[in-house]
């Protein structure tokens, strides 16, 4: 039978997830305490400005329960906390993590857990320096805080984008929410497990690498991940920036798997790339004579990227098609309330 939580107890616990990380994880000279101690402390390294950003997943309203393996769960949690610190164009350094668990509940699934946690954080030299414990009857939850670090006046924002600007997108967003809907419609979700939006959905990808280079260039205007959707996330630049947006219809991105799901679920796939998605691709806005540079850096990434659109002056987001026609878009962001 295998060994529950409920069997080694929270300390017992501590114990198995402290050797996972000491085993399989990074440690870093600027860590003075680590876990053991009330507090974790580090020292800041010079000349850089500290970034903090924290999120939390709760069983089956942000993952489906059986659906996803507990290392994956792992990972997904931990790429929607380094997409943020990715969007500011910085890198994340340290991770603190919190879970809400039940007893019952399998030692080596929380074990598979936290590698996942550590396969996403070893690329960056991040490494795990605390976090806590506690025990529910209900859902299981997640919750990081992750903390990183970015060159001192090389943040990127939301709120820098000016009339003018064209408007970049990373990838193919809608593509997530494809797949949770073919989840949600399958009556047998195991036989979806290698459907690449299905994966994409459990295991999505975030783009640090590339909002780091993008920050180095200090030639965006305004960045943002895409993780409350596309028009939810460019509504939240122009909202800060005071500025409006136009997105040509004929250059929304939409890849051959989403166009073939769209189909299978009698949707327009244009809907999944402008309603709230769980993908964490990136928004950038930059003079247009910058333009190349970031297509030229999203290809040394391997990443792909297209000009959607343009910032306006006045407020408002406007999708223009081929002929010429205006509607305006309402710029529905994923609300945990609605």
């Amino acid at each position: 039978m295998a060994e529950k939580i409920s069997d080694i107890g929270e300390f017992g616990l501590i114990a198995r997830i402290d050797a996972v990380i000491q085993r399989e994880g990074v440690g870093s000279d600027q860590v003075t305490v680590g876990i053991g101690d009330d507090t974790a402390s580090f020292t800041p390294r010079a000349g850089y400005e500290v970034l903090v950003t924290c999120d939390a997943m709760v069983e089956n309203r942000h993952f489906l329960s059986g659906s996803i393996s507990p290392f994956d769960l792992g990972r997904r949690a931990m790429v929607q906390n380094i997409s943020d610190i990715g969007a500011m164009g910085g890198r994340p350094v340290y991770a603190l993590v919190s879970l809400g668990l039940r007893g019952e509940i399998p030692v080596s699934e929380i074990e598979d857990l936290y590698r996942g946690f550590i396969s996403e954080l070893n690329p960056f030299d991040a490494c795990i320096v605390g976090g806590n414990i506690t025990g529910t009857t209900g859902p299981l939850f997640i919750d990081i805080t992750l903390i990183g670090e970015v060159e001192q006046g090389r943040a990127m924002r939301r709120s820098g984008a000016t009339a003018g600007d064209v408007i970049l997108v990373t990838g193919y967003p809608g593509q997530s929410c494809a797949g949770l809907q073919l989840l949600l419609n399958a009556s047998d979700r195991t036989s979806l497990q290698d459907h690449p939006l299905v994966k994409g959905y459990n295991t999505p990808s975030h783009r640090a690498q590339l909002g780091a280079a993008i920050g180095k260039t200090a030639r965006a205007t305004a960045m943002i991940d895409t993780s409350d959707g596309f028009l939810g996330d460019l509504g939240h630049i122009c909202e800060t920036s005071r500025v409006g947006a136009e997105v040509m219809d004929e250059k929304i991105p939409i890849s051959d798997d989403l166009l073939d799901v769209a189909g299978e679920l009698g949707k327009d796939p244009k809907e999944f790339f402008l309603g709230d998605s769980d993908d964490y691709e990136l928004i950038i806005t930059c003079r247009p004579e910058n333009a190349q540079l970031f297509r030229s850096l999203a290809a040394d990434h391997g990443v792909p990227i297209t000009e959607v659109g343009r910032i306006t002056p006045l407020p408002g987001i406007f999708l223009v098609r081929a002929d010429g026609t205006r509607e305006r878009l309402r710029s529905i962001s994923w609300d945990h309330f609605r």
